[in-house]
């Protein structure tokens, strides 16, 4: 069964910057869809930002459009998350999770890993 393990979080100030990662122990990484989830204390789960299995098609939820960016390495088995301009709204956990369809069809995503914390101070 793949593993996916999210790294990168921490605690940051209002308008600072992170970069998630997210790292594949399956041989067929590139062949999958990676997404980017967060939940926030009291709040559901919500799509964050996808990236198809080559990389050439990238979706982001409307909050975090022009701040975050989706990229992958398919050679390295990770996927990246560039979070610019944080906001102490983004403060979650964040999760990456993978699918066979495509990266905006949120209920393809079946496998999940354990989230990394996103701290964001005012």
């Amino acid at each position: 069964q793949v593993q996916l393990v999210e790294s990168g979080g921490g605690l940051v100030q209002a308008g600072g910057s992170l970069r998630l990662s997210c790292a594949a122990s399956e041989r067929t990484f590139s062949s999958y869809a990676i997404g980017w989830f967060r939940r926030a204390p009291g709040k559901e789960r919500e799509f964050v930002a996808g990236i198809s299995w080559y990389g050439g098609r990238t979706y982001y939820a409307e909050s975090v459009k022009g701040r975050f960016t989706i990229s992958r390495d398919n050679a390295k088995n990770t996927v990246y998350l560039q979070m610019n301009s944080l906001k102490p709204a983004d403060t979650a956990v964040y999760y990456c999770a993978e699918q066979k369809g495509s990266p905006d069809y949120v209920p393809g995503y079946d496998y999940w890993g354990q989230g990394t914390q996103v701290t964001v101070s005012s």
